[in-house]
């Protein structure tokens, strides 16, 4: 099983900083998912790929969002504002559905608050500056579901070992801090369906 969140007063780290990410979901095109599941086949949720050249969560999918400013509003602001800078998106058009409790990311040392929303008017995309993300791309919720998409990785961070969700749907393997907020998404919306947690993706996989 995935190690529990920390919260900030927990975490035996003594300084996080603060971030948001953007868990922007919606009917983003017009192509449907290759499997049928519990949600309609429109439905997407909308990722990016890191740079390889990042200090840390290099050439990782993730969420658009990162660390607050002090000029943000709030999570909800500062995961907008961030997901603009990253994918060139109209916030116009984003409908935010309020804030998920926060969780620890010791490895980069942040505490992040994860922030779903509903793309009301989808707008075009694309990797602003490539020196934070290269690619920006969607995927369809129900292929994330998918039993057979679904895997666990297991990583080594100081003394511990960890196993934490993953999700491998068009040659892209979802992993991390992200893959452990969709799998506890889809978990209390009772998305979720039984699914291997045996099948393990091994570490070489993860540069993917």
């Amino acid at each position: 099983m995935p190690p529990p969140p920390r919260s900030r007063r927990s975490c035996s780290f003594s300084s996080l900083r603060p971030a948001a990410v953007l868990l922007l979901f919606g009917v983003l095109d017009h192509v449907p998912a290759r499997t049928d599941g519990p949600v309609a086949r429109d439905l997407d949720v909308l990722l990016l790929r890191r740079a390889a050249t990042l200090g840390s969560h290099a050439g990782q999918i993730a969420f658009p969002g990162g660390r607050l400013e002090a000029s943000d509003d709030g999570p909800i602001a500062g995961a907008l504002r961030e997901a603009v800078e990253e994918t060139g998106l109209d916030p116009d058009g984003i409908e935010p559905l309020g804030t998920l409790p926060e969780m620890a990311v010791p490895v980069s040392r942040h505490i992040v608050t994860p922030v779903p929303a509903w793309w009301t008017h989808p707008s075009e995309v694309a990797a602003v500056d490539h020196d934070e993300s290269v690619d920006v791309f969607r995927i369809p919720v129900a292929d994330l579901l998918e039993p057979a998409n679904r895997a666990i990785t297991v990583y080594t961070l100081g003394d511990h070992t960890y196993r934490s969700p993953a999700f491998t749907v068009g040659g892209r393997i979802v992993w991390g801090f992200t893959a452990l907020v969709l799998s506890r998404m889809f978990d209390e919306l009772g998305w979720a369906e039984p699914w291997d947690a045996e099948r393990i993706v091994e570490r070489d996989d993860l540069t993917r």
